[in-house]
């Protein structure tokens, strides 16, 4: 496994990832309102939010969960050899995300599951993790693999130095 994005063949149960980090800003947190339609008080009223249990402005449990299929791709792993997002089977919001805050996954390939022409059903086993190292997030999420390497990708392929795969 010298190179990424990683096809079907080089998953397996116990393979782990820790993704680099990404700050979680106010302008994402409006921007996601925009974009999601979700004008809750929580997500954009510093007034109304100070009054609520969290003190503040949080990120929307969706922008969360994005944030984390952004962090798979950042980390490569599978960036280009994903074909389909098949689904959740859990989704668990721990703690708040708020402005500020620095998230990073911490992933674990939990089954495969072969398919034709060599792809496959990978599940991830997902914890996303503040700068306090808090979970804020789990979840299990499964994907549909190639089973190449593709010819040619946008990124540079070679495996990331100390921000790719690590035990969790």
């Amino acid at each position: 496994m010298s190179e990424y994005p990683l096809p079907f063949s080089e998953f397996h149960p116990g393979l782990e990832f820790t993704t680099p980090a990404r700050l979680v800003t106010a302008e994402d947190i409006r921007s996601f309102a925009a974009l999601s339609e979700d004008h809750n008080p929580l997500h954009e009223d510093p007034g109304f939010a100070r009054t609520t249990r969290f003190g503040t402005v949080i990120a929307q449990g969706a922008l969360t969960f994005s944030i984390l299929t952004g962090l798979w791709d950042r980390a490569r792993f599978m960036s280009g050899t994903v074909e389909a997002f098949v689904g959740v089977q859990s989704l668990h919001f721990l703690r708040p995300v708020r402005a500020g805050d620095s998230l990073r996954a911490r992933v674990r390939v939990t089954a495969t599951e072969p398919r034709t022409r060599g792809r496959g059903l990978v599940t991830f086993e997902n914890e996303l993790v503040n700068d306090r190292n808090e979970v804020v997030l789990t979840c299990q999420a499964t994907a549909l693999l190639l089973g190449e390497r593709p010819a040619a990708h946008h990124r540079s392929l070679s495996s990331p130095s100390s921000s790719g795969r690590n035990v969790l």
